[in-house]
């Protein structure tokens, strides 16, 4: 099989990597890809968003499967392309991405089907928002969010009036987010420990993946301003058996079945951000792809064949896959560069690379790097995605600290506390 990867990021060098090891497949190409995945696929210079392009390409090199990582080409709707042309790819249409690429769109889908959620009020101009605002419906913290795609970013909490007018400001007037915050969701803050809970999904089965929690924040203890993620722990150990049920059967199968009955059949992986509260999981989002970082701690642990449960979805059955796991649990550190995530330094060489390299349980996704002149370089905010497996949590994260390391660059940050939540989580169980 040929398998074309779309995407440049750390959770598409994963992809790329775990896709690699199938004896399925003969060859993987990549668009546009970093440096990490170039030397896994072959890479072209497509840009993810010209989705006529990236389908053209597809078909020139005959892929046999397509799989799509960021939402950009998702919400464009890439796999109607694909469909349109008969070509097999790994995403969902245009019209169920939409549970990502509209915050308002998701929310009225699960009032529509009765799926556990935080209470939200929708605003479409400036006056508005300002007016629920002053109401404070849910009281503050608040929590505001720009409707459409903002890159994970898109989301601030207010703890208080003043704040929330200046995010209203920056978001609708400033348009920080451009196009994305032309429309602003207000939400009920909510409080308990965040999953990540992914499924695969061929429009009326849904096959879970292993949990994850992502740590969003900037800085150590959650501090900082939110981010696309910088780090991931798998499993959650804040996911009791009795939890994994409860999401399943109220959010998870409810979500399949409404898009099914709502003309938008899911096919690929569903993405549900949980908030485990005292009354029950309470979906704080949906993303229609692979998270970013927690795809880089998942596939670590999968110790079966991805792509033919790849290929089976994107030919519309799941059938009766199975995933084994490792019971290793994994840790996920990331790198990002100095001024992320405003503006981030570029251009920074990478040393240490090569120490990782043939590793069995230690792995560096690239994200935000770039070949140059022979040396391996950053070219945006979230740079490496440093992966562990351990005996145990504190061994993984251990190993995952130990590979940070040995990575160094001028002006890499990265929090010193991912999987220290979740550690003391296990040892207050104890």
């Amino acid at each position: 099989m040929k398998v074309l990867v779309v995407g440049n990021g750390g959770r598409e060098h994963a992809l790329a990597w775990k896709i690699r090891q199938s004896p399925l497949v003969t060859e993987v190409f990549c668009a546009p890809g970093n440096a990490g995945i170039a030397e896994l696929a072959d890479c072209v210079p497509i840009d993810t968003s010209n989705i006529v392009e990236v389908a053209d390409f597809a078909q020139t090199i005959k892929a046999d499967l397509t799989v799509v990582g960021p939402e950009l080409p998702m919400v464009l709707g890439i796999a109607d392309e694909f469909s349109r042309r008969g070509m097999s790819i790994f995403c969902p249409s245009r019209a169920a991405a939409e549970l990502e690429g509209s915050k308002a769109f998701a929310r009225e889908f699960m009032q529509r089907h009765k799926i556990p959620s935080p209470g939200y009020r929708i605003c479409t101009t400036v006056d508005e928002a300002l007016a629920v605002v002053k109401e404070a419906p849910f009281g503050f913290p608040m929590v505001l969010k720009a409707d459409g795609l903002a890159s994970g970013k898109g989301t601030v909490l207010a703890k208080d009036a003043k704040e929330a007018k200046a995010v209203v400001t920056l978001m609708m007037t400033d348009k920080k987010f451009g196009s994305a915050g032309s429309k602003l969701v207000v939400e009920e803050f909510l409080t308990g420990e965040e999953v990540s809970f992914l499924v695969f999904s061929d429009g009326s089965k849904a096959l879970p993946l292993m949990s994850a929690q992502d740590h969003k924040r900037l800085l150590d203890n959650d501090e900082g301003p939110n981010t696309g993620g910088m780090g991931a722990v798998s499993p959650a150990t804040t996911l009791t058996l009795e939890g994994h049920k409860q999401i399943m059967q109220e959010v998870i199968l409810p979500t399949i079945a409404g898009m099914a009955a709502e003309n938008r059949r899911y096919q690929g992986v569903l993405y549900a951000g949980i908030m485990m509260t005292d009354k029950g999981p309470k979906t704080l989002e949906f993303n229609a792809r692979f998270g970013d970082p927690e795809t880089q701690a998942i596939l670590a642990r999968m110790r079966s064949d991805i792509v033919p449960v790849l290929k089976n979805i994107a030919d519309g059955q799941l059938k009766d896959s199975k995933i084994e796991w490792a019971k290793e649990p994994s840790v996920c550190v990331v790198i990002s560069s100095k001024g992320y995530p405003d503006q981030s330094e570029s251009g920074r060489v990478i040393s240490g690379l090569d120490s990782l390299k043939g590793q069995s349980d230690a792995f560096a996704f690239h994200a935000a790097t770039a070949s140059k002149d022979g040396k391996t370089v950053t070219v945006g905010g979230r740079v490496l995605g440093i992966t562990a497996l351990g005996a145990n949590l504190e061994g993984a994260i251990q190993r995952a600290y130990e590979s940070v390391a040995r990575i160094s660059f001028d002006g890499m940050h990265y929090r010193k506390d991912i999987g220290q939540r979740a550690l003391a989580r296990l040892h207050a169980s104890k």
